[in-house]
């Protein structure tokens, strides 16, 4: 019985990963207007919190990054730290998530002096229902595990950054395949003041 389980658990594994898309440009993400799913996440403590409890709270700036081991991540993270106290003050949260392993969490909070919530979503079943999720290449695979001497993630998300009011809806986002370019600070306070009419 339990090997009947295991291997109904490695297939039904086995089946998501191949609708994963092999390219980042062939994702098909959730759009504006439609609201997030719910899924369970992962703090620095290791404690597991619902999302949408998170996102009840206030709206939310919710970004995806491919892990603290990418430096234009850390770059966008870095900068979202800065800008923190603006984006309060206009009545938001900002939550970051990644597929990184939760021991990743601290080291990445560490070294960019983020006061804001990060979270990690294990294997990436997030970053797949929401659909920004695409197949890890190769090299990314061995540049990943060299630089976080653990096992590297199979899916990785096209960065991203939604708004979201308290109910999960999406009121705007910025997706690009392109994860060397990132949404600027100054565009994302714009949408953001743009975007309190809706709230």
């Amino acid at each position: 019985m339990k090997s009947l389980s295991l291997l109904l658990a490695l297939f039904l594994s086995f089946s998501l990963f191949s609708q994963v898309p092999e390219k980042a440009e062939d994702i098909s993400p959730l759009l504006i207007g439609e609201t997030i799913p719910d899924a369970n996440l992962w703090d620095a403590k290791r404690t597991e919190v619902s999302l949408h409890n998170i996102i009840k709270e206030k709206p939310t700036v919710l970004v995806f990054y491919r892990g603290g081991w990418c430096p234009y991540c850390n770059q966008q993270l870095a900068a979202l730290g800065e800008s923190e106290q603006e984006i309060i003050d206009l009545g938001y949260q900002i939550v970051a998530v990644s597929p990184d392993h939760v021991e990743s969490l601290k080291p990445t909070i560490d070294t960019e002096g983020l006061n804001y919530q990060v979270y990690a979503d294990p294997q990436a079943k997030l970053i797949q229902e929401v659909g920004i999720g695409f197949q890890t290449p190769g090299m990314a695979k061995m540049y990943i595990a060299k630089k976080t001497k653990m096992d590297a993630t199979e899916i990785l998300p096209v960065p991203t950054v939604m708004v979201l009011n308290t109910k999960g809806d999406i009121l705007f986002e910025y997706i690009n395949p392109n994860y060397k370019v990132r949404l600027s600070s100054e565009l994302l306070i714009a949408n953001l003041k743009a975007l309190k009419a809706e709230l």
